[in-house]
């Protein structure tokens, strides 16, 4: 018998698949996409709810807008993660849904054009138009990417997670009759947290990954003897049913209103590059220009498409870049399934119908976990820029200050006119716009300072600090 131990074969073995590139087996693969779908629903269907009740919709409209925003979202989440070739889509773990960029737009053309009627035409046309122009300046967008150093994407990471963190308790006040919060909510809210600790603490491997689906689903078994679950909307809900497409018309062109969507459509492309590279760091994948100009496409692709079936702006979302942090799943595939089981629920008013079950004070909670560690990752980032510097630091002050206001102050700019509103009512864009000014003014125009002699430290090394990739908690 020979004793020859032959040596394993490197080139049998292949090549190590990136964890974004990973397929996990169906089981894992459902219920984590379970969660990514579950964790943007409350976003998905705000847009078209807050346009809805504000212009006076009938329940049956606002139902067709709902309906086209999770189709949509869908359609644009595989978009982002399959791509189409190497010309649309980041390839990243990113879920997509309708932005709230164009809100305060929408409502404003609905209002001069005469009503619902007469301005959902108006409005889907500068949404396309809009789109069409995103998709057309996205390679050009995509080239500032030099210009977002850790000092500016650790500010924006930081101030997309703690400008998120209020709306997670608005969502617990909405849930109240009294527009206050009742203990019972908080109580709710409180106890969802304390099984999503527990799960995280006890618990290993896969069950810790889908802790966020299992503290959801207690949540709502909780909430019925509390009786905060409302299964009303279960009754009469359809199977299937496929949305109308241009259910309110064909669009109409207007200049004032496209050139003002286009305005959104910047805000919405500079959110969106800061949340793409935000991703990429969290699971260590390189965004460069050429990454973010296909993921700039796929926001402008899908967003061109949704007003055919009744949706607006198409965009990343923030909270599923926090369920990365925490379930460590970083499969886009996984994502992608997300897409599709959106498309199924845009399909199907009775699917839209059970998520939608999940009472306000639970996805708050969840919430909580999703925005706090968006900004963890964000103070990780931060960790890498020379915060030594005075200048560097007054970056991360200044970003973190004006993207704050319209966070923590409702109503602080609505007596600006409405042009002004679209940019500066978004606190991420505007501490966006102000980090990427800011870093220009401090660190490429003119001559770059040394070191503040008073901050920096005596014993800093000569050697710069190292660029290391921000991990995953």
């Amino acid at each position: 018998m020979s004793s020859e131990v032959k040596a394993p074969d490197a080139r049998a073995a292949g090549p190590e698949v990136h964890p974004v590139d990973e397929i996990l087996p169906p089981g894992r693969m459902l219920v984590a996409s379970l969660q990514h779908v579950a964790s943007m629903y409350a976003g998905a269907v705000s847009v078209p709810l807050v346009v809805a009740v504000a212009a006076k919709m009938s329940p049956g409209d606002t139902a067709v807008l709902m309906g086209g925003s999770l189709l949509m979202a869908g359609i644009a989440t595989l978009l982002q993660t399959l791509g189409i070739g190497t010309f649309i889509g980041s390839k990243l773990p990113f879920v997509n849904g309708v932005s709230f960029a164009g809100v305060g737009v929408m409502l404003t053309i609905i209002a001069t054009q005469g009503g619902v009627e007469a301005g959902m035409p108006v409005v889907f046309g500068a949404i396309i138009v809009s789109s069409v122009f995103g998709f057309l300046v996205s390679s050009y967008f995509s080239r500032l990417v030099r210009f977002f150093p850790p000092v500016v994407t650790g500010s924006v990471i930081t101030l997309i997670g703690v400008s998120l963190i209020p709306v997670a308790y608005d969502w617990i006040v909405d849930d109240s009759a009294t527009g206050t919060p009742e203990p019972k909510s908080i109580g709710l809210a409180g106890a969802t947290v304390l099984v999503m600790l527990l799960l995280q603490r006890f618990t290993r491997g896969f069950l810790k990954q889908v802790s966020m689906l299992f503290a959801m689903v207690f949540g709502t078994l909780l909430a019925i003897p509390m009786g905060l679950a409302d299964f009303s909307r279960l009754d009469g809900a359809d199977a299937v049913g496929i949305p109308s497409p241009l259910h309110f018309g064909a669009p109409q062109f207007s200049l004032p209103a496209i050139i003002s969507m286009c305005v959104v459509m910047l805000v919405i492309l500079t959110e969106s590059t800061a949340d793409m590279i935000a991703l990429g760091r969290i699971v260590e994948r390189d965004v460069d220009e050429k990454t973010i100009a296909r993921g700039l496409r796929a926001d402008a692709l899908g967003s061109a498409l949704s007003p055919l079936f009744n949706a607006f702006h198409a965009s990343a979302f923030a909270q599923n870049i926090g369920l990365v942090v925490i379930s460590k799943v970083r499969s886009r595939f996984v994502v992608a399934l997300s897409g599709a089981i959106l498309v199924l629920i845009g399909l199907s008013p009775a699917a839209a119908a059970l998520i939608s079950v999940v009472p306000m004070p639970v996805l708050a909670a969840v919430s909580l976990f999703l925005f706090g560690s968006i900004a963890v990752s964000g103070i990780q980032t931060l960790l890498q820029a020379d915060l030594h510097r005075g200048d560097n630091a007054l970056i991360v002050v200044v970003t973190l200050g004006a993207g704050l206001a319209p966070a923590l102050s409702d109503g602080f700019y609505d007596a600006f006119p409405a042009w002004a509103q679209i940019v500066l009512g978004s606190g991420i864009s505007t501490g966006c716009l102000l980090a990427v000014a800011l870093n220009l003014v401090f660190n490429h125009l003119g001559t770059k300072p040394g070191p503040d002699p008073v901050t920096a430290p005596v014993t800093a090394s000569a050697d710069p600090a190292p660029t290391a990739v921000t991990r995953s908690p």
